[in-house]
């Protein structure tokens, strides 16, 4: 499809935002995390390890999935604008500035800090970050990576040039506002270790790795590799990433219009030719190694 505009990757499950407020979901589903709810009045979505959560257009939040810590049940209001979901623990923010969190707190990891100046915030592995408004960064949770040594990824750097932040398993990021990146926490494939330079719009962590998209469209990605999650494909036409357990996402668009080019896939095809012949007054052979169309 092409009408999707947004996407989220959890620990083996997929979800993707379309342009009508409906969700869609792949990948493993033993617990229903990748079925989400009918309707079309979503705004975001947010996949957990193996739950998920929806943003409606009205403010509130349903979630489902596995609810063993009640991660999956957030709670009544509709004055939300924003959610995460963390291995277990979810988190939102309200239009005040405030957040709440629900789900496992066995390291605090859903007992966020009190204020409304917060304006993003980002749900790790047993771990949370928050941004705030003068663009500094505030952390909760375990400092611990998965072999109990402290590694520090709820100890974020200080400083207030930060306009992004990112959660993974046991590690984190930021985006500065010079375009730069700076990871911490557990750093045992390198996920932590952002590449140089300045031209990075977007982040994001995931279980061992990591990704970032360039102003140019391209993307990057470092850390754990073993099922090539941290190698994206080349083309510098992508928009949004998404780094899961061990898979990756990216939403891409044409970088310039092409004649003919009805289901926006960036070339012209029997695709396109079948959309002719069902919708206008021509007739087309769609073998696709010999298309052609003619006047009816």
């Amino acid at each position: 499809g092409n009408n999707f505009i947004a996407i989220s990757a959890g620990y083996i499950h997929s979800l993707a935002l379309r342009s009508d407020g409906c969700i869609v979901g792949w990948g493993y589903n033993y617990y229903g995390q990748a079925i989400p709810p009918a309707g079309n009045n979503f705004t975001a979505k947010a996949a957990g390890h193996v739950h998920s959560l929806a943003l409606r257009s009205d403010g509130s939040i349903v979630g489902w999935g596995w609810n063993e810590y009640g991660q999956a049940t957030p709670p009544a209001g509709n004055d939300f604008i924003a959610i995460a979901a963390g291995a277990y623990h979810s988190l939102a923010l309200r239009s005040d500035g405030n957040i709440v969190s629900w789900g496992s707190n066995g390291y605090g990891q859903a007992t966020p800090p009190d204020g409304s100046n917060f304006i993003a915030i980002a749900a790790g592995g047993w771990h949370s970050l928050a941004l705030r408004s003068d663009g500094s960064i505030t952390s909760w949770g375990s400092n611990y990576d998965p072999y109990g040594n402290w590694v520090g990824q709820a100890t974020p750097p200080d400083g207030n040039n930060y306009v992004a932040i990112a959660a993974g398993g046991w590690h984190s990021l930021a985006l500065r506002s010079d375009g730069s990146i700076v990871g911490w926490g557990y750093n045992g494939y390198s996920q932590a270790t952002p590449p140089a330079g300045n031209n990075y719009i977007t982040i994001d962590a995931g279980g061992y790795h990591s990704l970032a998209l360039r102003s140019d469209g391209s993307i990057v990605g470092w850390g754990a590799n073993s099922d090539g999650q941290a190698t994206p494909p080349a083309g510098n036409n992508y928009i949004s990433i998404a780094a899961g357990g061990w898979h990756s996402l990216a939403l891409k668009v044409c970088q310039y219009a092409v004649a003919g080019d009805l289901n926006d896939d960036c070339k012209v095809d029997f695709y396109d030719f079948a959309i002719m012949s069902a919708n206008w007054l021509i007739d087309c052979n769609i073998d696709p190694n010999n298309p052609a169309c003619m006047p009816k």
